[in-house]
């Protein structure tokens, strides 16, 4: 649910004023962050929203200047109140996880919606999780189906994992499978970690498991530890002899630079 800086350059190019450049940033963050940070640092106290929110970001990384999860708070909220879609999308993080201050899931929702409201596939796809499980607003499955739906259609990926969960279990809709299906392979195809392993899983119900493997790799490289615990575990308990070989290797690997 949280975006690089580089991807926020992307999405913030047209919308920078004049004078400031997010491209410069870009090409600044690989060999020189702490340049690009005060490059931002300057336009951010000049009141640029895109700066802002892009030092906001680079605080809440510890890239180029000291790790601050206030700090991020902050500009990602100065930025908000200017109408930045990232940075509202951003601030609904902080309240979400308790970036900064204190867990607020009401604001951290209404922050989503407004993200949303602009038509940020991130804010998006956030709402669509307040709405889904009832968080900072009542639970409504129907709204979080047609917010997934929303973000899938500006190509989402993790947006198109959960929205084929809705379509493989029968959720608010008919079960269809084959839809579930091709939507697990359509965010398996933009990298996302959760669809790499709904993919996998479908082919390897199809008996297609040589396929899945180097899927599952890419997610387990990919995912956090929390889930990629969970999807070593699946692996290990399968019936497929390859799958639960992937599964030792990973874990003989990680044990392996552990000692080191």
């Amino acid at each position: 649910m949280n975006t690089s800086p580089a991807e926020m350059v992307k999405k913030a190019a047209e919308a920078a004023a004049p004078g400031f450049d997010p491209r410069h940033v870009e090409s600044l963050l690989g060999s020189a962050p702490a340049s690009a940070a005060a490059y931002l640092q300057a336009h951010a106290k000049r009141g640029e929203p895109v700066a802002q929110t892009l030092l906001a970001q680079l605080y809440l990384d510890g890239r180029g200047l000291p790790r601050s999860a206030e700090e991020a708070r902050y500009w990602f909220a100065r930025a908000a109140h200017e109408g930045q879609p990232m940075a509202m999308n951003m601030l609904g993080r902080c309240h979400e996880n308790g970036w900064g201050g204190p867990v607020d899931n009401l604001l951290a929702a209404i922050w989503f919606k407004r993200a949303a409201e602009t038509g940020l596939d991130w804010g998006l796809y956030n709402y669509a999780h307040c709405l889904a499980h009832g968080r900072g607003v009542p639970r409504d499955p129907p709204a979080a189906l047609a917010t997934f739906a929303r973000a899938v259609e500006l190509g989402h990926g993790r947006a198109m994992h959960f929205l084929g969960q809705y379509y493989e279990h029968g959720w608010v809709v008919p079960m269809d499978r084959a839809h579930a299906f091709d939507l697990y392979r359509r965010a398996a195809a933009t990298g996302d970690y959760r669809g790499l392993s709904s993919w996998a899983s479908v082919l390897v119900e199809q008996g297609r498991p040589e396929e899945a493997l180097p899927l599952l790799q890419k997610a387990l490289d990919q995912a956090p530890k929390a889930y990629r615990a969970e999807l070593l575990r699946q692996l290990q308990s399968s019936g497929e002899p390859r799958l639960q070989a992937l599964a030792r290797q990973t874990v003989s690997g990680t044990e392996n630079l552990a000692r080191r």
